[in-house]
């Protein structure tokens, strides 16, 4: 048997699989060897790399699709706009039809259901927004980026917001908790277990406010979203393909990426165990994936780690997309059995370093990947997979598929009217702001000054009404009540995850 042969028969999968595209050999395109991902396989992880303008995007759109004919739901990000054309059929040219003759595709122009969001409602899509208490302290401190012991500090303050079943719903609900435990009167809440100084509740005070100033409150409140959307599958049997518009929010890499994070951690705490299913629950891609690990603390590292390698179990498959296997950490990458990896530049001594490690993280194999890596064209990836028994297949170059949906995003007017048919957006659409600890607090501590004639117009202002609002009603003694009091009336300790997401109630 030939060394083609060879690679050919690694992937001769007997149950359902997707197709890939053909192998490369030797610079010509056998059609006749498909290199395929058997369906089983993909809550086994996997990685989409490869420099900007390779084809990574179309890879994604090309899993998605057939994820979505086979009955999986998919979630997207879609950092740059463009992945929305899988809503739409595609539509056939030269190019796409010289393509799918040399791979051996039926190529047929077909759109998939989806679902679009937004963060916060902020571009085109159904807004997700997350509680405060529902995204936790770590995820927050990501965010906020807070150094390790502001981390731990605000992990105190959760925690004492838990035990009091004090809900946090959006910032200033947190905010008034922060004031609160560094007041004369919060102070001991906190001492028997460590307390919370001034200097570290002013840093997270003012990172909060420096968040607010730059527009990213709306992404906290309610309704929160139930991450089970991602879950559903349309009238018609296909897999709904979630995309997560983000163009509006791409200059803000922390926030967006640690909410693809939440959202995957939210997934992990409510799904029940399914052990190895005949296919997965989900298929979750997430895009820009080194931005997530960029200036990640430990404790952030290894909840990341532990959530994917324990996600597998509940029907849940993680792809993440990125430019070279080493912007993911090792235990990370060591999870990932299924590879795709486009073409890298080499053009500086870094790009050299990593191309070297790149081709370590492949198999053996008989092609000599350095040369194979730079000489990718667009369409073009270096692929090993899982067989359907769990090992490796053989490396195979492969001429990729091409996607039968709309190569590029559909208008704006046409997505739009796709968010407001949804069944969703009604649930999700308008924020709400009920009453929570803020609310009740502030109110109380107006009620005095309502009094008729408590104090003449033209008294001067003591330095108490001077005070903020927040000081007042935490100096007043009312807050230290309130929360003694909340935790009979809402119930016991919330219970967090590993990336101390909670919720309530679905």
């Amino acid at each position: 048997m030939s060394d083609s042969e060879s690679i050919a028969a690694g992937y001769a999968f007997t149950g359902p699989a997707l197709d890939l595209g053909a192998l490369l050999w030797e610079g010509a395109c056998l059609p006749d060897a498909q290199i395929r991902i058997p369906l089983p396989m993909l809550n086994r992880h996997g990685l989409v790399a490869g420099a900007t303008g390779t084809g990574k995007t179309k890879t994604l759109q090309l899993i998605a699709e057939q994820l979505s004919a086979q009955g999986v739901p998919v979630f997207l990000a879609d950092v740059k706009g463009d992945v929305s054309g899988i809503s739409a059929p595609g539509v056939t040219n030269d190019k796409v039809a010289g393509r799918a003759a040399e791979v051996k595709q039926q190529w047929t122009a077909t759109g998939f259901p989806a679902e679009f969001y937004a963060l916060g409602g902020i571009g085109h899509g159904i807004p997700v927004r997350a509680t405060i208490t529902g995204f936790g302290p770590v995820l927050l401190s990501k965010v906020l980026q807070l150094n390790q012991t502001q981390e731990q500090s605000l992990g105190l303050i959760f925690h004492y917001a838990d035990t009091k079943g004090l809900e946090l719903i959006d910032l200033k609900d947190l905010r008034a908790v922060v004031t609160f435990l560094t007041s004369d009167e919060g102070k001991t809440e906190l001492k028997n277990i460590g307390g919370l100084s001034t200097a570290t509740a002013g840093v997270i005070l003012r990172s909060l406010t420096a968040f607010e100033a730059q527009g990213m409150a709306d992404f906290f409140g309610e309704p929160d979203f139930d991450t089970s959307e991602l879950l559903r599958t349309a009238s018609d049997g296909r897999g709904m393909v979630s995309v997560l518009e983000l163009p509006a929010v791409q200059d803000k890499p922390q926030l967006f990426s640690t909410f693809l994070m939440w959202m995957l951690a939210d997934l992990f705490h409510d799904l029940p165990e399914v052990g190895d299913a005949e296919k997965p629950k989900l298929v979750f891609f997430f895009d820009e994936a080194h931005l997530l690990f960029n200036d990640a603390s430990k404790a952030f590292l290894d909840s990341i780690t532990q959530t994917v390698r324990l996600i597998r179990s509940k029907g849940v498959g993680v792809f993440f997309v990125t430019q070279t296997p080493k912007d993911v950490p090792g235990d990370v990458l060591a999870q990932l059995g299924n590879r795709v990896q486009h073409a890298l530049r080499a053009f500086t001594p870094d790009d050299q370093k990593a191309l070297k490690a790149t081709v370590k993280t492949f198999p053996n194999s008989s092609y000599d990947l350095e040369e194979i890596l730079t000489g990718l064209g667009t369409g073009e990836a270096v692929v090993t997979v899982l067989s359907e028994n769990g090992a490796p297949t053989p490396v195979a170059v492969t001429r990729l598929r091409a996607p039968e949906s709309l190569m590029g995003p559909i208008d704006a007017a046409t997505l739009d009217a796709a968010v407001k048919s949804s069944s969703l957006y009604g649930r999700y659409a308008q924020a709400v702001d009920r009453e929570s600890a803020y609310e009740k607090l502030t109110t109380a501590a107006r009620e005095p000054q309502e009094t008729p004639k408590a104090a003449s117009k033209s008294s001067p202002k003591s330095a108490k009404e001077d005070e903020s609002m927040v000081q007042q009603v935490v100096g007043s003694g009312m807050f230290k009540s309130l929360a003694r009091s909340v935790g009979t009336q809402i119930g016991r300790e919330i219970t967090r995850s590993l990336f101390g997401t909670a919720r309530r109630k679905r």
